[in-house]
């Protein structure tokens, strides 16, 4: 485990302590965070919000984009666009980050998990259609859960550290199912599968822009989209959803303060314009990493078949929870930050009652997978 550890510090070229992942703003980020502030324009509204969801669409290929407050409002949004509401059920992966699952229980749905592939460590086809097929029944033309009673609404699949997983195939069984698609793509930004932007296959898809994100602006996230009324609609809505009028506040339904404010969108515009060379760097280093597990016997997750993934965080799968463990600990007592991947949200308090198929893949991966650190070397 040691010789891990020499290496990463080797790559990182220090004897300091190496983070996870950090920010890297060697562009125009002061400069356009001056003009934000020059303008006077540093809320939701401003030249920079529009110029940052226009770039964001174009470089994904969505239609559209709608910039919010962060990757969890923008899954919330997106949920109820996709029109989840109070006691429906969300289908989702077990192994994600909370903030997928805290945005189905916003909507007052119910999170159901169903299993991972090992290689995407993403939402798995095989494992969804089996439990559709074992679980549940088309009803006028919805898909109901027949343990439960409950509409199965929508599916939010997760690519899972930037790894595409097999979208295509699982938006073909919710087509056949009734189900809306609801992509979360927080970590995929730069991701592709089969030459399609992550986020553009679904409905909806949300990305993120927190401070450990491969483009930041503190915090940040956007909403994507081909449908130009779901677009106006969130539009609409993240901005509490006001009448348009020049000094009126009249409003038609209720909304969210969940509009980017203008100073964090200059940070984001200023990032694009590094992002081409951020995800070029970062699959540098995945490389070198491959490269030198080859020879570990230990496994680094790769990119998946028809896959180009923008390696935001890197990930190695070891033996068992104790070599897990051990590496974790040798790593973090010398400086180099490392975690384990995400408690099975199924495990939590909050959604220990949630029905759930076949968790094999996922339990697997919960004992061996371990982030190391991943951030762009400048």
């Amino acid at each position: 485990m040691q010789n891990i550890v020499d290496f990463i510090k080797k790559t990182f070229n220090t004897t300091e302590f190496i983070s996870l992942h950090e920010p890297r703003f060697i562009g125009n980020e002061k400069k356009y965070l001056n003009e934000s502030i020059d303008s006077t324009f540093v809320s939701s509204v401003g030249k920079f919000v529009d110029e940052f969801e226009k770039k964001i669409a174009e470089f994904t290929g969505a239609k559209y984009a709608v910039a919010t407050t962060n990757g969890t409002s923008a899954l919330h949004i997106s949920l109820l666009l996709a029109g989840v509401e109070r006691d429906d059920e969300v289908i989702t992966q077990p192994l994600t980050f909370i903030a997928t699952c805290n945005a189905i229980s916003y909507t007052g749905a119910t999170s159901v998990f169903v299993d991972v592939d090992l290689d995407t460590m993403g939402l798995s086809p095989k494992s969804l259609k089996e439990f559709l097929s074992e679980n549940c029944e088309i009803v006028d033309e919805r898909c109901k859960n027949k343990i439960s009673g409950k509409t199965i609404k929508a599916c939010v699949p997760m690519h899972t550290f930037g790894h595409p997983c097999r979208i295509d195939e699982i938006k073909e069984i919710c087509d056949a199912w009734h189900i809306a698609l609801v992509e979360d793509a927080a970590e995929s930004l730069g991701s592709y599968y089969k030459e399609r932007h992550t986020g553009t296959f679904g409905l909806l898809g949300a990305i993120s822009f927190n401070g450990n994100k491969i483009i930041t602006s503190g915090g940040g996230g956007c909403i994507i989209t081909n449908d130009e009324t779901l677009a106006k609609k969130a539009k609409h809505i993240t901005t509490t959803a006001k009448i348009p009028h020049r000094w009126e506040y009249s409003h038609d339904m209720i909304g969210y303060n969940y509009r980017l404010p203008n100073i964090n969108a200059a940070l984001l515009v200023a990032q694009l314009e590094q992002l081409e060379v951020f995800l070029q760097n970062k699959r540098v280093l995945a490389d070198e990493y491959r490269e030198f597990f080859k020879n570990q016997h230990v496994e680094f997750a790769t990119e998946p078949d028809d896959s180009r993934s923008n390696y935001w965080l890197n990930a190695i799968i070891l033996k068992d929870r104790g070599q897990r463990d051990e590496f974790l600990e040798i790593s973090n007592n010398n400086g180099v930050m490392t975690r384990p991947i995400w408690t099975l949200m199924n495990r939590l308090e909050m959604f220990k009652e949630s029905l759930c198929g076949d968790l094999t893949n996922a339990t697997y991966l919960e004992d061996r997978v371990v982030n190391i650190p991943s951030s762009v070397r400048v």
